[in-house]
Order: structure tokens, then C-alpha cells, then sequence
């Protein structure tokens, strides 16, 4: 292991403030697979409308887990309403991929786009859960019911990834160790209508643009992927990484894209152009590519955006959960100490931080958020529209381009 410490040597760990502690989930005593390989949570999802939160603590079993937003937290079983509590849906098999549906836009709400008699009595309120498992199938669920409604089945090898399209239409893509990306559409009985391929032997993560004309995928071979979604082409490869690429999401605006990976670093890029922008660092001093590479001891796990667009938490394998401010990528504004954490999710609002470990508990994080200055939510309404290249085109000083494009956080 490469000796070196998890924050910059200009920064004691005493002086960055502590992340507040919300809730924990842990797995019951009689789960035959605790302790064993197999047990691990890596992955969690959150409803589109946060009511619900799902939970596989590596088992067969997924729990839904109603969430009060409001309060940032569980709600007790002893207040669960008899009509809004939790769901318990056996997987057939351990599940390595989670993500809920919903027929309503993220980017044009009040749409519906479902018209498959299969999905006809699914609402905002009747959301759809699918899990991806080690044999490779993909399986759909009425979250209300627990009714399984569709198996979908292409895959050789394990789902490491479920992403929806944000704009409705019911679009999923799927990251698998087979070295693919499917495609699914929803609408149409699950008809997987394309395969995309990388460089990867393995995928470990996919992520759609706020637009849902981008897909981003991360595997092993350093690689990071992305494809044009009208064409079905590719776009950009984007070459910075060490190691295996493991976790990828993009900014609410869609102008920056995160990814994770064992070679300690987190990279936020430019998707557009496909270009580095800035790196948050996990293991000081910077390890050589060589250590990097290698078993370093400081393995980034996951990494998620806030939906404020100005904070990124991630996990490593030194223990700590780290809150970043882009404005300031140097050192984590807040922390947190997780024994082996694996995966991290956001809740929509951006208020909490789910945490998976290799246990199979999650922790919940309250977020670091603040009230958003003019400037950074008019340049968060900016290039939600505008594309990278077009920036040099607009009549605006130098350094207000510059703030748009990200260069000048």
C-alpha cells in the first residue's frame, strides 16, 4: 500500500467540518449471506419524487423504503401510513443494479410518454423499480404491488448499472460485465433496439445527460465513453484516468461530467468537448501514474452530483466520505468516516447522501448546501441550453465566458 495522507498537507483534518449524520439502515442478523461475499451494497436509488428509497443489502431482497423529505430522513415503520409503507420484493437472485422509473420528465415536467398496455395503470404515485442481477437479467417491478411485470434478457454477464432517460421516455440504458451497454425502450414491451460496445472488458457504470442526448459509460481499460443518443454514434473517449473508471454522473446542467476512479482521483470534464477541466484529489501526495495504477489504498468508489450543481461527494477505500465544492476543488469542504464504503447517490432534492458499504448498511449524509448565489443559478439556466462550443461565439467579456464555461469555477 502506498503511504500518503487523505487530505492536502496544508489541511489538518481537524479543520474541515464534519458532515452531519442523518440515519442508517443495517441488514438483520439472519441474512444468510452476512458477512460473506455477496452481502455488499453497491448500489442504491432514489424515486424521481423521493418517496421512496431503495435498498438491497446484497441479498435477494429489495426494500423500499418510504422517505420524508421534508424531515431528510426514514419514516418509522410506526408512521408509515397502510397505503405508503414499505415494500419488500424478492429479486430471484442478488442484485447488483437498481433504478426507479417514471413517466414524468425530469426536463419537461407534466409530460407522460407510456403507452405499453404492460405499464397503463403506472402513475407518478405507481412508480416502476428494475434490478439488475449477476445472471445478467433485467427485472421490473410495480413498486405499490411488488408485481414483477417483465424480464428482460440479453446479457451474458452481470448488471452493474441501471440508468433511465430523464426526459420520460422510458428509455433505459444498462452497464454490464459483459462489456455492453443495452439499450431498452419501456414503451414498446422492452425491446432492446441497440447494443453499444467500448473498449472495456468490463462496465462498472452509465449515466444520461440532463438532455438525455448524452451516455456516458466507465469500465476497466481506463476507459471513458461517450455516445451521441440521436445517432447512436460515438462522441468523444476521454483519456486522463489510471486505473479502472468506476462511477460517472453529470452536473445538473449537464456542462460537467464526474468520474471515479482507482487511480484516487475523481476527474470533472467537459462532455461537450471532451476535455479535463479539474481533478479532486484523494491521496496525498499525488501518487505517480505507475502508483496510481496500482494497489494504492485510496481506491475512489463513487462519486455523485448535487443537484445544486456546485457540490460533489465521493467515497474511497481510505474511509472517508468527501463533500466537494467545485469553486474550490483543492480540498473537501466537509467529510465523513464510513468503514468501507462502496457507492453514493444523492437524493433528488440534493439535501441527503446515501451511502452503500461493504456490509450491506447505508448511511445517510445530510449535504452541505447553500443558498445559490445569482450568478451560479443563472449559469446553471445558461448551459443547460447553450453547449460548450458555442461559448467563445457570444458577445461577453473573457471572464464571463469563462465562468460559463466552467473554467473559472
Amino acid at each position: 500500500m502506498l503511504a500518503g495522507n487523505p487530505f492536502p498537507v496544508f489541511l489538518r483534518e481537524e479543520d474541515i467540518d464534519e458532515a452531519t449524520f442523518i440515519d442508517r439502515l443495517t441488514p438483520s442478523d439472519n441474512n444468510p449471506l452476512l458477512a460473506k461475499a455477496g452481502c455488499e451494497t453497491w448500489v442504491t436509488a432514489w424515486a424521481p419524487d423521493q418517496s421512496y428509497f431503495a435498498w438491497s443489502s446484497g441479498s435477494k431482497i429489495v426494500k423500499l423504503i418510504p422517505w420524508n423529505s421534508c424531515k431528510h430522513r426514514i419514516i418509522p415503520e410506526e408512521e408509515q401510513l397502510s397505503s405508503y409503507g414499505t415494500v419488500t420484493i424478492d429479486a430471484k437472485e442478488l442484485v447488483w443494479a437498481l433504478a426507479f422509473g417514471s413517466s414524468f420528465s425530469d426536463t419537461r415536467p407534466g409530460s407522460v410518454a407510456l403507452n405499453s398496455y404492460r405499464y397503463s395503470q403506472v402513475t407518478r404515485t405507481d412508480l416502476i423499480l428494475v434490478t439488475g442481477g449477476k445472471s445478467g437479467k433485467i427485472r421490473t417491478w410495480n413498486v405499490r404491488t411488488g408485481q414483477l411485470l417483465l424480464v428482460l434478457m440479453d446479457h451474458r454477464d452481470t448488471v452493474r448499472d441501471l440508468r433511465f432517460a430523464p426526459d420520460g421516455s422510458k428509455r433505459l440504458a444498462s452497464a454490464s460485465r459483459d462489456g455492453s451497454i443495452k439499450l431498452w425502450d419501456l414503451k414498446e414491451e422492452g425491446n432492446m433496439f441497440k447494443t453499444l460496445r467500448g473498449d472495456s472488458k468490463w462496465l462498472y457504470a452509465c449515466a444520461w445527460s440532463p438532455d438525455s442526448q448524452t451516455l456516458v459509460a466507465v469500465g476497466d481499460k481506463r476507459s471513458v465513453i461517450l455516445w451521441d443518443m440521436r445517432t447512436l454514434q460515438r462522441k468523444h473517449k476521454l483519456s486522463g484516468h489510471y486505473h479502472d473508471v468506476v462511477a460517472c454522473d453529470f452536473s445538473p446542467d449537464g456542462a460537467l461530467l464526474a468520474t471515479s476512479s482507482y487511480d484516487t482521483r475523481v476527474i470533472l470534464w467537459d462532455p461537450h468537448l471532451g476535455l479535463m477541466l479539474f481533478q479532486l484529489g484523494h491521496l496525498f501526495p499525488p501518487p505517480s501514474a505507475i502508483f496510481a495504477g496500482g494497489a494504492n489504498g485510496s481506491y475512489v468508489r463513487g462519486v455523485s452530483f448535487c443537484h445544486d450543481g456546485h457540490h460533489v461527494a465521493s467515497v474511497a477505500d481510505d474511509g472517508f466520505v468527501r463533500f466537494w465544492d467545485i469553486s474550490n476543488p483543492e480540498a473537501p469542504e466537509q467529510y465523513a468516516t464510513v468503514s468501507n464504503p462502496l457507492c453514493c447517490q444523492y437524493s433528488p432534492d440534493g439535501a441527503a447522501l446515501a451511502v452503500g458499504t461493504r456490509d450491506g448498511s447505508v448511511s445517510f449524509w445530510l449535504s452541505p448546501m447553500r443558498v445559490l448565489s445569482l450568478q451560479h443559478m443563472c449559469r446553471l439556466g445558461i448551459r443547460r441550453n447553450l453547449q460548450s462550443a458555442s461559448i467563445p461565439s457570444l458577445e461577453l467579456p473573457q471572464r464571463m465566458k469563462k465562468y460559463l464555461a466552467y473554467l473559472d469555477t
